[in-house]
């Protein structure tokens, strides 16, 4: 295939490294050009060569050969990959589902490919962190991805700790065994928050759930629903933000914002009140929230 660049000029006897974004449940969400790519390549490196085999026979790819690239062996695995691509086939790779290296093996070879010269290329497609806020009914206007959180509880609060004051929402990958644990924490580091849960995303059992962190953390430790699955979890912005906004200043955003958009609404009160923008601009979005706009 030898397409795309990383931007210099590339060997054109090297192959190009196609970074591959897959169905994360659905099958039928995997694009045109994803399953073009896979088709063509005479390589997979994949996270885990059993899932993917599923997917490529779906699809009706059929590789030459299926690698394994997973956290067990992924340094050793990035090397073999290299040789293969200096030595001018092309490859792809894929994680278990959604797209590589968002919590996910390969930025090793991702790495040693740009250092080698050797074009990579992303295939842009499914993604379980903005499939989840694509439907979230919390501010997530800007926010910070945490991958997953310690496994060990004072590691995991350690870590809640230095994000409680951020102000902008928090998402984060938690399996179903540690949802409950990790939202008794989130609650005694950073308050009684709003919480969104997606669970099996475009899967049979999909769920989405919003409510307080103990609402949400009593359900999942006395419903059996809650055990099952892998979750995505996005936790509302620090509410303490708005309060140095003086009750005028607030009035105001929240007038603005039943004829403007939160971005104008946010440029207005700040240039009017003298205001931080940013500051504006994330109690004009809370407003639109609580209007469910």
């Amino acid at each position: 295939m030898n397409r795309g660049s990383t931007g210099a000029v590339a060997d054109t006897l090297t192959g190009t490294l196609f970074v591959v974004a897959t169905p994360i449940g659905n099958l039928e969400d995997i694009t045109a050009r994803a399953a073009s790519v896979l088709r063509g390549v005479g390589i997979v490196a994949a996270e885990d060569t059993r899932r993917s085999r599923v997917l490529l026979a779906a699809i009706g790819a059929t590789p030459r050969q299926l690698l394994s690239l997973g956290n067990h062996n992924e340094s050793a695995s990035s090397e073999g990959v290299l040789s293969m691509l200096l030595a001018g086939a092309d490859v792809a790779l894929v994680s278990d589902a959604g797209t590589p290296l968002v919590s996910d093996p390969g930025f090793e070879l991702v790495r040693a490919a740009f250092n080698a010269g050797v074009s990579v290329v992303p295939i842009p497609g499914v993604s379980a962190v903005t499939a989840a806020l694509s439907v979230c009914p919390l501010p997530v206007s800007r926010f910070q991805f945490e991958g997953f959180l310690p496994a060990k509880s004072g590691q995991r609060q350690g870590r809640l700790a230095a994000l409680a004051d951020t102000e902008v929402a928090l998402v984060c990958f938690e399996s179903a065994r540690r949802l409950a644990d990790t939202l008794a924490d989130i609650l005694t580091i950073m308050g009684d928050r709003q919480v969104f849960l997606a669970k099996e995303i475009s899967k049979i059992h999909e769920t989405f759930l919003v409510g307080s962190a103990s609402e949400l953390g009593a359900r999942a430790v006395a419903e059996r629903d809650f055990a099952r699955g892998e979750y995505v979890l996005v936790v509302a912005p620090d509410a303490r933000a708005d309060e140095s906004l003086s009750t005028s200043a607030r009035a105001l955003i929240r007038h603005l914002c039943d004829e403007l958009p939160p971005s104008q609404a946010a440029r207005i009160a700040a240039r009017s009140l003298g205001i931080a923008k940013a500051q504006a601009y994330e109690f004009a979005l809370s407003v639109r929230s609580e209007a469910g706009q």
